[in-house]
This record gives C-alpha cells, structure tokens and sequence, in this order.
C-alpha cells in the first residue's frame, strides 16, 4: 500500500475491472500471481515486466481509471447492489471452473442466489408463438423442481423463460451484455425490475458499458458457466444460442435440445444440436434425469398445475384442426366449412385462453400448454 493511498481494496477490485487490455484470462493469471488486486497495481513496472505483462498495458495499471472506479462506487451504493469477487466465498463455484472466469461479478438483486444449482434456457430472439410458451412452461416446471432458471434478458425465449421462472413463484438470474446501470434491451425495462426484486442481474461489465457486438458472446459464457446445463429452445444455425451451447459442450456441461417443426427456420439449431449428441428433450423429466444427480438433492416434485377447463363444441374443432405449425386462417376456413364470425370468435376465445396464438401472416398454431398470454404476444 502506498503512503496516503485512503482506497480500498473494493477500490483495485473495480480498477482491475476497467483496466484495459486486461481481460479476464490475464486478470485470472495476475491475481494467481500477484495475489490482490492491490498488490498487483502497486507492483511497478519491473515486476509487470517480470509478469509478462506487455509495456503496451502498464500504463493503464500505472494510472487506473479512478473516475470510472468512482462512478461504479455511486452505483454499488444503491439498493441491492454488490461486487461479488473471485475471492469472495459467494462467487459461484461452477463458474470458477471455466477458462476466463472474470474476476468480479457486478450483482443487482441477492447473490445468495448464485449457489443454487441452475439450467440456463436460450434461443431466438425472434421466436415462435410455440416456442415462446414451450421456454415459459419449461422454465415454469423446473424452477417448481427446485432449479434455478438463467437466461440472457434478451427477447424472445430468453425473456420467456424468465418470465416463467417468475411465473411459477421462484426467482431467476439474468446475465447481462452491459453495465448494470442500463438495461438491453430497453423493452425489458420492467422485466429487470422484477428480476431485480425476486432474483439477481448480474454482468462482468463495469457501470456506462454499452451493448457492444463482442460483449455478447462472453456474456453467453457466463450463462452457461453458471448453469449444470443449456437448454436450446429454437435457434437458427448461426446464432448465439449455439454459441452458448458450444461453451456449454467447452465447460463440460450437459446440453439439451427441444425439437420442432422440420418446416421452421427455427428448429434448424436445435436439430444440428440434436445430430451433434445433446439430448433430445421433449419433457422436463428428460433434464432433470440428467441433472438431479448434480443438483445436491435441491431437486423436487410438485403436482403440475390444475387442467384448464373443457372447452366449447366449436372452440374444440377448431383447436382440433390446428397443427403445431401456423396454419393460415384460409385454410381453416376449408377444413372447417365454418362461417367467418364463428370461426373469428372460436380463434379468439383459444386465443385469450392460451392455448393458441397469432403468427405472422394471418396464421395461427397450436401451443402446448395453456396459460395467459403476455402482452407483448398480442398481435404477433
């Protein structure tokens, strides 16, 4: 510690998080080597030098970013906010076994949720009707298992599944792209809220970090560095729910896969995963075969919930003709040889009982369970 140097060892912990060109895989080496963050900053140039540490970053270690430090301190100085670092017996242990764990966790929420065991579910933003309810049922069930669901806050199937988790009563961990002072997207302002009041943010970004193209990626680690197991609900070929399972595969963790309609685009990705050896999953019973045995006996069984009522002659012909796949409303007028209105106001009461939903072009498909829908869903 150097004479009159008032910081804190909070203060070096946020300065090696800003420090640039020190990524995590050369944050982890240096604090093997140096032993706190402290010690590495006060070392000098001789010693960076004897490190292996290019020139080309000492200055940035010489002269830390104390204004940016400065401003994650205001942040953490809010409501339910921590620095969880690799030192801390909080940060999670499935995650200090990856290559490039980050050496600090910027947490909104309770980090206590860190340790319990979870599933990450992931896959398109743009998704299906069926495969935004397939993400919400799952992610509803298992965290009535006793597994915490995570996901990536991004839309599409991973907001529904932290909806579900939400849905069902449990909590639920949303890694994040960006500094924990902002939210991406903005649309899931209030889901964040409420992640943040029953679960936990958390990202390895410091405070002002905006939503940059490669943070993604290194995002996507953190999800399933944390979790037993990835969950693909639909993705497209190339698409950073692959690459979250190619981590996943990287970090010896289990990799399951829901399959689908051979005519979407979406089901593209978890077929290829399928052929690669993740585990064809049609039921909860499929991942927690799989994942009990790691899970420390936090794992349990509740009843499902109660069935949802009988439905009208009509309302059950209608929903009897429609497949998983969208089906144009044409078409159902064929199949059907119903009048318009009825066949209008058929769609609608399934529809607002969940057991259907809009999809583009005027078509409409099946969903697999019921419930109420979203209300971002209306109109899709």
């Amino acid at each position: 510690m150097k004479s009159g140097d008032l910081r804190t060892d909070l203060h070096y912990w946020l300065a090696l998080t800003r420090a640039p060109g020190v990524g995590p895989a050369l944050a982890a080496r240096l604090l093997r080597q140096f032993g706190e963050p402290r010690s590495l900053f006060d070392a000098g140039s001789a010693s960076w030098k004897a490190a292996g540490i290019p020139v080309a970053l000492h200055g940035g270690l010489r002269e830390p970013d104390w204004a940016g430090v400065e401003q994650d301190l205001r942040w953490l100085s809010g409501e339910r906010r921590q620095l969880v670092t690799w030192n801390d017996a909080r940060y999670p242990a499935p995650l200090r076994e990856i290559v490039h764990a980050p050496p600090a966790l910027f947490c909104q929420g309770d980090p206590q949720w860190l340790a319990r065991p979870q599933l990450a579910i992931v896959g398109a933003r743009s998704a299906t009707p069926q495969g935004l309810e397939t993400a919400h049922a799952f992610a509803a069930e298992l965290t009535r298992r006793g597994l915490l669901v995570t996901s990536g806050l991004a839309q599409g199937i991973d907001g529904a599944a932290h909806r579900g988790a939400l849905s069902a009563g449990g909590a639920t961990i949303a890694v994040c792209a960006t500094g924990l002072d902002r939210v991406y997207p903005a649309a899931h302002r209030q889901l964040a809220h409420e992640i943040t009041a029953r679960g936990l943010l958390v990202s390895e970004f410091p405070t002002g970090t905006p939503p940059l193209a490669d943070h993604f990626p290194r995002r996507n680690r953190l999800i399933s560095g944390l979790a037993l197991g990835v969950l693909v609900v639909e993705a497209a070929p190339q698409s950073g729910s692959l690459i979250t399972a190619r981590f996943a595969l990287e970090q010896g963790r289990e990799v399951f896969a829901i399959p689908g309609s051979i005519h979407s685009p979406m089901s593209r990705g978890p077929h290829r995963l399928i052929r690669q050896g993740a585990k064809l999953t049609e039921h909860v019973d499929d991942i927690l075969e799989e994942l009990a045995p790691l899970a420390g006996g936090q794992v349990r069984f509740e009843p499902p919930p109660a069935r949802a009522p009988e439905l009208e002659p009509t309302q059950q012909r209608v929903l009897d003709a429609l497949g998983f796949d969208a089906t144009p409303f044409d078409l159902l007028v064929e199949r059907l040889a119903l009048p318009v209105e009825s066949l209008s106001e058929a769609l609608l009461a399934l529809e607002l009982q969940g057991r259907i939903a809009a999809a583009p072009g005027g078509a409409y498909q099946r969903l697999a369970g019921v419930r109420p829908r979203f209300p971002e869903e209306i109109g899709l």
